[in-house]
């Protein structure tokens, strides 16, 4: 048989209210995140679909359509879908689908930066072809 002294059975209480504090604190979080993803879907992606367009215009800017037509295109259609989804209030798809154009219109702009870079590399290797080029002959006639 257990003897339990004042101290015990307080430790013992108390160990038991902080197991349900613990179990009613995760309750909460979960409900809290499931109320805040609900919440999410009937919040207009009307700030996803404007930055999405900014990206595709700042890829369209910066000349990405000349380096990465098929990139371009994508975002455009894939805003152009956005759109129709905000306005037909289906915002988890126009969410999803403002993503996308983004993550579209960022990869093509980072072929335009790259083919860019690739050009520039490559005329100078050119001038330095040519430089060399010259010199060898002005070598030649000095001798």
């Amino acid at each position: 048989m257990k003897k339990f002294t004042d101290a015990g059975m307080y430790e013992q209480s108390h160990k038991a209210g902080s197991t349900w504090l613990k179990v009613a604190c995760c309750t909460g979080l979960v409900a809290m995140s499931l109320v805040g993803c609900a919440s999410k879907e009937k919040v207009p992606a009307t700030s996803d679909v404007a930055v999405s367009k900014q990206a595709v215009s700042n890829a369209t800017v910066s000349g990405a359509a000349e380096y990465a037509p098929l990139e371009v295109a994508s975002a455009q259609d894939k805003l152009n879908q956005a759109n129709q989804a905000l306005a037909a209030k289906d915002y988890v798809k126009a969410r999803e689908l403002a993503n996308q154009a983004q993550a579209d219109a960022q990869l093509a702009q980072s072929k335009a930066s790259s083919a860019k870079a690739q050009a520039a590399a490559n005329a100078l290797q050119d001038n330095i072809r040519v430089m060399r080029e010259e010199l060898d002959r002005s070598a030649s006639v000095n001798k």
